[in-house]
């Protein structure tokens, strides 16, 4: 009797057992799929999509890849599975985004980072001036928005190839604050007196701001942060009215009325993934849910970039060898310890 105790002892620890391996074995990865990044081409999206692939490869030994685009077109490859983590979605700023998470084909998971703004803003030196660069205030006065149609302040602005007009420097067409930001020219009666320039990428958006800033001239743009502009530049955001959301939901919906602005809701910004990946994946959303970037080390990753001309890869490697403390507590030690090997 003590024989046959013994013997379904040992059968039972061997199917337990045999059943743990089994359940650790039947991950996302481990199945042999592979995890599509949305490829946004954003500074601090590029950064952090390079880590969190890298992260992923290295340490779960996953196979990763990333499909380009704009947000537009990746928000909605994320809702239809082509691509399973958007790796900086500010939640709420889309109508694909909204309308994908509202039929629940999309979630967001975890904070990317906290502390992220947007605005519309002018150089410092244009209402302080500059004495170290030899640059007097042309506009000391210009705090709000509402000054943009006095033709002195239009003036400033003026358009290149149209000089009876100012220019707003605007995301690239495609990404979702060019709609929001091309709705408030509107909303503001700045539509006739601006002209609403889209550069192409976002490096052609920096290359604008850069050559404006370095040269001291007058410009008025969008800009958010974190990124490498904000962290090298001094710069002034524009008051605009208080958010609410009425005024918001008529500023995102295309078909909405353009008769009132406001100022852009306090940022949320997190991973959109696909609500079926999600299901599939739960050690990636676990990982996703702890891995919050503090937004200083953002800023200055994407400074390095700019100042080296690194690319997102090579900031992103650089972060993962020297800040092992930021992100080593949200994989597992076996996961640090590969991640950290196939660095060296």
């Amino acid at each position: 009797m003590l024989n046959d105790k013994l013997k379904y002892t040992i059968a039972a620890a061997a199917m337990i057992l045999g059943g743990s391996v089994g359940s650790a074995q039947a991950s996302y990865c481990g199945d042999g799929k592979t995890v599509t990044f949305a490829g946004i081409d954003w500074e601090s999206g590029s950064f952090i999509t390079e880590v969190m692939k890298t992260i992923l490869e290295k340490g779960y030994d996953c196979k990763v890849d990333s499909i380009p685009g704009n947000s537009v077109t990746l928000e909605q490859a994320t809702a239809n599975n082509d691509v399973q983590i958007f790796a900086e979605e500010w939640i709420g700023r889309s109508d694909v985004w909204n309308a994908a998470s509202a039929a629940g084909k999309v979630k967001s998971i975890g904070k990317t980072f906290v502390g992220a703004s947007e605005g519309w803003f002018v150089p410092e030196y244009l209402v302080k001036g500059d004495a170290s660069r030899g640059i007097e205030a042309k506009a000391p006065d210009l705090k709000s928005v509402d000054q943009l149609s006095n033709q002195e302040i239009v003036a400033l602005f003026k358009d290149p190839e149209e000089p009876s007009k100012g220019r707003f420097l605007n995301c690239p067409s495609g990404w979702t604050c060019e709609g929001v930001n091309t709705a408030k020219l509107e909303a503001y009666k700045l539509g006739e007196t601006y002209v609403n320039f889209r550069p192409g990428t976002g490096t052609a958006l920096d290359a604008g701001i850069s050559s404006a800033y370095l040269q001291g001239e007058p410009v008025l743009f969008y800009y958010w942060n974190p990124t490498a502009i904000m962290g090298k530049f001094k710069l002034i955001q524009l008051e605009e009215p208080t958010y609410n959301a009425e005024c918001w939901k008529e500023l995102t919906s295309a078909s909405g009325k353009r008769e009132a602005g406001c100022a852009f809701p306090a940022v949320e910004v997190a991973y959109g993934i696909n609500s079926t990946f999600a299901e599939e994946a739960p050690e990636i959303v676990s990982i996703l849910e702890k891995a919050t970037f503090p937004l200083d080390e953002v800023n200055a990753s994407l400074a390095y970039m700019v100042d080296e001309k690194a690319d997102a890869p090579a900031a992103a490697a650089r972060f993962l060898k020297t800040k092992g403390d930021v992100w080593g507590g949200w994989v597992s030690p076996e996961a640090k310890a590969k991640i950290e090997a196939s660095l060296n």
